[in-house]
């Protein structure tokens, strides 16, 4: 039996970690439709118990897509208080300081917009939010005297406070969607109910590769 990790295929270089851009379909072949088949077979019972097995397992996914409907929701809620919170801060820097005019048109288009993001839609907004939170950080660092401001300093925090909430409703987004991914192919009831119904997989909230790229950054 040959060994399936082979340590002499480690890279020197490493390997980096991305999420797949990928929905996978939930299926089921011709062995699952002979497996429904036979539980008849001799008794009638079996098939019966399958078929409130199935029902079963089609409330279990109605909720659980509800689920993940709450949790993308309330990542949506945090990024626009989060928008707003720049806003505001935005316009107390720009009577002192001359800051980049797309921060605020981005800032406006984000505001005046629908939350109500599709998978891929919603980690570019959150990618694009925190280039604008960084571009208020710089402001504030090339004039110092501003942080002492009591406003804008309470602003940041708040700032700093809903960054850390969207962090954590993230990782919610994205165990309730690891759980659905899981489901699809438990066979042989929720992989079934999952491929009549058209299931795919859905797409875990990532970051863009230019904020990967940010992150390997020397900052000190």
């Amino acid at each position: 039996m040959s060994v399936q990790l082979d340590e002499s295929n480690v890279s020197e270089k490493g390997n980096d970690v991305n999420v797949i851009q990928q929905k996978v379909p939930a299926k089921v072949g011709f062995g699952s439709k002979i497996f429904e088949f036979f539980l008849w077979f001799p008794l009638i019972i079996p098939g019966l118990i399958f078929i409130f097995k199935k029902i079963k397992a089609d409330n279990y996914f109605q909720q659980l897509q509800q689920k993940i409907q709450k949790n993308a929701s309330q990542i949506d809620n945090y990024m626009e208080q989060r928008v707003m919170i720049l806003q505001n801060c935005a316009k107390l820097l720009d009577k002192a300081i001359d800051l980049d005019k797309t921060t605020f048109e981005n800032i406006a288009k984000y505001r005046s917009g629908s939350f109500d993001q599709k998978e891929l839609e919603r980690s570019g907004m959150a990618s694009q939010i925190e280039d604008m939170s960084r571009n208020i950080n710089v402001a504030l660092e090339n004039y110092p005297d501003l942080k002492a401001h009591s406003t804008i300093a309470d602003a940041m925090r708040q700032n700093y406070q809903l960054q850390l909430e969207i962090t954590a409703a993230r990782e919610l987004y994205n165990d309730t969607v690891s759980e659905w991914n899981r489901s699809l192919f438990m066979w042989p009831t929720k992989q079934i109910v999952a491929a009549k119904n058209g299931f795919t997989t859905r797409i875990p909230f990532s970051i863009s590769s230019e904020m990967k790229e940010k992150a390997r950054s020397v900052f000190f």
